[in-house]
């Protein structure tokens, strides 16, 4: 399913607004993960999933990869990016967003 190859990736710290507001927000954690908090507006696919429900990603958007420190985004911004999706992986996943202060939802 995952070739190993360099996996586009952005940290927390670099993570603009306008980023945020036009990516398609994907969290590919267990679902006990993102009952514990998400980004707002993001969509929940475990990573075990994603493979079944690629349909659901949009292809003419880009597609911002979290988890809970970077390596399940990390491969599902692989897989994606090799279906042709513009996927880029939140490096540090929600551990560094939560930790930089960022707003988390549990709706």
């Amino acid at each position: 399913m995952f070739q190993n190859q360099e996996i586009p990736s952005v940290v927390v710290a670099e993570l603009d607004d306008a980023l945020l507001g036009e990516a398609f927000v994907l969290d590919v954690r267990e679902p006990d993960e993102w009952d514990r908090g998400h980004i707002e507006g993001a969509k929940h696919i475990p990573l075990g999933e994603l493979q079944e429900r690629v349909g659901e990603v949009p292809l003419d958007q880009k597609v911002l990869c979290v988890c809970a420190v970077g390596g399940r985004s990390g491969m599902a911004t692989q897989f994606l990016n090799q279906l042709g999706r513009d996927a880029i992986n939140l490096d540090g996943g929600m551990h560094a967003w939560q930790v930089s202060g960022r707003p988390v939802s549990t709706v």
